[in-house]
Order: structure tokens, then sequence, then C-alpha cells
């Protein structure tokens, strides 16, 4: 089995919409385990560090725009396989490719308004982790659900 961590970001949109929980309960759903939860306002330096890799391309100051209009929901989720589950769980990154029953094919009507962040690797989570939670505020615990999914 492999246990991974892994980070999700819920955008200005969902809190706008009132859709949160709708997304939060496929996530329990699913059986990935919520270890941390924080509602937070990101502020420019921290879009831009997180979403660095996009910064040469055309779209980069519209997203670093969007992402500090309003708050977000950032979540750091394990489970197995937990980075490829949830990206699996959010569908396509282009709605227009996300089929129903995904979060972006349910949720989401254009790509620079996506509404779910999931990271793209292990390697990912781990620093996406590292930017938006301390070790003091992430907390493993015993599910005894894991029997049932697992």
């Amino acid at each position: 089995m492999s246990y991974q961590r892994t980070f999700a970001m819920l955008k200005p949109g969902v809190l706008q919409r009132r859709i949160s929980g709708d997304i939060i309960s496929r996530i329990d759903r699913k059986g990935l385990k919520i270890l941390a939860l924080k509602m937070m306002v990101i502020d420019k330096p921290l879009a831009e560090r997180h979403y660095a890799e996009h910064q040469d391309k055309p779209f980069f100051t519209e997203l670093v725009s969007y992402m500090t209009s309003g708050p977000v929901l950032a979540m750091v989720l394990a489970g197995e396989h937990a980075v490829h589950q949830l990206r699996v769980l959010c569908g396509p990154t282009n709605p227009d490719q996300a089929p129903p029953g995904t979060i972006r094919g349910d949720f989401s009507e254009i790509m620079n308004r996506n509404v779910i962040h999931a990271s793209d690797s292990p390697e990912s989570a781990e620093r996406e982790i590292g930017l938006f939670f301390t070790d003091q505020e992430i907390h493993e615990y015993e599910d005894d659900n894991d029997k049932w999914i697992y």
C-alpha cells in the first residue's frame, strides 16, 4: 500500500457559490482523510510562489488575481495513492474535458475559474503543503473506517 499526503485548495468562487460542503463531502466519501483544513486569504507573493511553474504562461497574472480575490479553503488530505485518487476525483483541469461526476465536470464552467487545485505529484504535494501549513497544523489520526475502505 502507498499511503500519501496531498494538497487541495478550493478556490475563491467555491465559497461565493456556497458549494464547499458538496466538494468536501465528495472528498470524504472517496475515503481521503482530512488532516488539515483552513480558510485563508492568499496574498500575492504566496499565490505567485504556489503557481511559480506557470510564471511564464499568459494566464499567470489572471490566475494570481483570481486566487487573491477572496478566501480559499486549503486542505491536507491523506490516503492510499492520495495524489492520484484526488486527481481522478477532480477530473481534468479543463472543465470542457471533465466528465460529469467529477468535481470539475460538475462545478466548473471555464478553465480560469476552476473550482479546485489538486497537487499533481507527491513532490508537488509536499512543496504545496509546506507553503500553506506548519507541521503543528497537520493532524494524523487513526481512522477506524480504514478497514472498510482499504
